[in-house]
């Protein structure tokens, strides 16, 4: 059983910063799950944001996020983060992370279909 809980999402002008968390509960060590953000916004389809592997040591962004959000994560916490930095009213959406045992490859990490567990998502709101 993994339960996922994201927090730290809210609303920021453009060009301000936000810090995600995801909490990863899980009968399973966190360091056993590869981790990775989504996000959707009304009207639009799901898109893959950023993910790391199990220990952390690969990860891999969305063309639209890199040099401006960094994932990473701290297993004794539990903990995946992701940085969002300069964002614009297109990153608006809610905010996703989702959590699959072991590690598929880089290629893998930004699979959607290959996620068994998913949180309920954070909002992210950005005003001009």
């Amino acid at each position: 059983q993994v339960q996922l809980v994201e927090s730290g999402g809210g609303s920021v002008q453009t060009g301000g910063s936000l810090r995600l968390s995801c909490e990863i509960a899980s009968t399973y060590p966190s360091s056993s799950h590869s981790v990775a953000w989504f996000r959707q916004a009304p009207g639009k389809e799901r898109e893959a944001v950023a993910g790391i592997s199990p220990g952390g040591s690969s990860y891999t962004y969305a063309d639209f996020a890199r040099g401006r959000f960094f994932i990473d994560r701290d297993n004794a916490r539990n903990a995946v983060s992701l940085k969002l930095n300069n964002l614009g009213p297109e990153d608006a959406a809610m905010y996703y992370c989702a959590a699959k045992l072991g590690f598929g490859g880089v290629s893998s990490l930004l699979l959607p279909d290959t996620y068994k567990h998913w949180g309920q998502g954070t909002q992210v709101t950005v005003s001009s």
